[in-house]
């Protein structure tokens, strides 16, 4: 994602300074001609660093949250791109959870202007001893100051800034100086995909075994033991009769028992 800008700012230390001084009338057609010279100062260069991740994306619609927690809104042309894992994409390319850096080179360039123009034109107000506003023949009205030394001719007549008066006509020369600084800015964005999302687990948990090593299924042989025949036979009996028929034998017994010592004492 590039971009070049060209600012011109002008300095207010080199503030726009108009020297007038005196010059001999010329012809009208040589009037209001001006000449620039330009300079060229030591640039000076800027790299800031911005990491942000993806939280958004919604066509050109792009939501970034800042390395200081912050979420930014941005609108992202089409034209712009970033560098993802090496492959060049668009903002319509990205996937939320992308990891983006993004470094600006700013370089500054100072450009110094220095401009003289002539002109023919009526007093249209005087500020003394500093400054004397121009009627131009474009009909505009401009201020410029005045240098303690400046004379103004008028009419053949050389005249200080005290003596100009509203509707006086004269020739003057001007310059300028200007500071402009052409400012370029360059930009990149490099970036890393998140890594694919792990499914999560639902329901029951299986585990598929190789087709290779399934075997076709048989019906088991059963074994039979007298226990299981033992376990699998109904309780229709009850053990309340054999309780009884003890109860009768021992009672019974009892009774042979009191019998034979009653014949023994007689």
């Amino acid at each position: 994602m590039k971009a070049l800008n060209v600012v011109s700012q002008r300095s207010l230390v080199s503030a726009v300074a108009a020297l007038i001084f005196a010059m001999a009338p010329v012809a009208a057609s040589a009037q209001d001609i001006s000449t620039s010279t330009f300079q060229h100062g030591t640039p000076t260069v800027e790299t800031a660093v911005r990491n942000a991740q993806v939280v958004y994306v919604e066509g050109n619609d792009l939501v970034l949250k800042l390395e200081s927690g912050k979420v930014e809104h941005l609108v992202v042309p089409d034209s712009d791109r970033f560098t993802i894992d090496g492959k060049t994409v668009s903002v319509k390319d990205l996937t939320p959870g992308t990891k983006l850096t993004q470094t600006i080179t700013t370089t500054t360039t100072p450009r110094y202007v220095n401009t003289v123009r002539t002109i023919k034109g009526k007093v249209f107000h005087v500020n003394a001893p500093s400054a004397v506003i121009v009627s131009l023949k474009d009909g505009g009205n401009q201020i410029f100051k005045v240098p303690n030394h400046a004379k103004f001719i008028v009419n053949g007549q050389e005249k200080s800034i005290f003596e100009l008066g509203k509707g006086m006509s004269f020739d003057a020369t001007i310059v300028t100086d200007e500071t402009e600084h052409i400012v370029a800015s360059s930009k990149s964005v490099v970036g890393q995909a998140p890594a694919p999302a792990t499914p999560a687990l639902l329901g029951v948990l299986l585990f598929q075994r190789p087709a290779a090593v399934l075997e076709p299924a048989s019906t088991p042989t059963a074994t039979v033991t007298a226990e299981h025949v033992w376990a699998r036979l109904p309780q229709t009996g009850s053990s309340a009769p054999l309780i009884g028929l003890v109860g009768l034998l021992a009672l019974a017994t009892s009774l042979g028992f009191r019998l034979v010592r009653s014949k023994e004492m007689l």
